[in-house]
């Protein structure tokens, strides 16, 4: 395990060891966007140890990626015993490939081919599809959306939203059918749906 006091410094540990177990202490919002791009090279072990303990909160620190999310104060007993339940969670496949019938979506790579084609997604267009993938089957709000792909600053930005998933939709849905992957909760964001495949050995 390694314990690290700052964002940067998670970042950086993540990076050069892999480690098994990143433990952050989050002082804001910074926290979150190292967790998101930690999650797109590593499946260690991330524990987030926080103030802040509104569930919109814990439910942003889980939903980018973190196994689990304790808040202050908490005793030392407990941050060990849930380290020890986590290590006992089998991780993911390392290829990290998502396949929802002829969708396939390559976390690692960031990639995404269509009945074995491959689709030119922009780089936010595949943290949207890479974001909602994760959670398939879970409503994923607007807000929660616009935070962890754009930032703090554009929670609010939901024409931007509505844009970039316009494009989305256009590249990985049927033509002018009903959408097959990703569907719209009105006044609420949106929802991945399909059953995913388990990982070939």
């Amino acid at each position: 395990m390694v314990l690290v006091h700052h964002d940067i410094d998670a970042h950086l540990v993540a990076q050069a060891e892999f480690v098994e177990v990143a433990v952050q202490q989050l002082a804001g919002f910074d926290g979150v966007e190292v967790c998101r791009r930690i999650r797109t090279f590593s499946d260690a072990y991330l524990i987030m140890l926080t103030a802040r303990v509104e569930e919109v909160d814990k439910l942003i620190g889980l939903s980018v990626g973190a196994d689990d999310y304790l808040t202050k104060p908490f005793s030392p007993r407990e941050l060990v015993a849930r380290i020890q339940v986590m290590l006992r969670r089998p991780r993911r496949s390392a290829s990290r490939i998502k396949r929802f019938g002829s969708l396939a979506i390559d976390l690692d790579a960031r990639t995404v081919s269509l009945n074995g084609s491959a689709i030119d997604l922009t780089r936010t267009e595949f943290d949207i599809l890479a974001l909602l993938a994760r959670n398939a089957d879970r409503v994923v709000t607007s807000r929660m959306m616009l935070e962890q792909v754009w930032g703090p600053d554009y929670v609010s930005d939901t024409q931007t939203l509505r844009v970039h998933m316009s494009h989305l939709r256009h590249k990985i849905e049927p033509a002018g059918g009903v959408p097959r992957y990703i569907l719209t909760e009105p006044g609420v964001g949106f929802r991945f749906v399909g059953d995913e495949e388990p990982a070939s050995s």
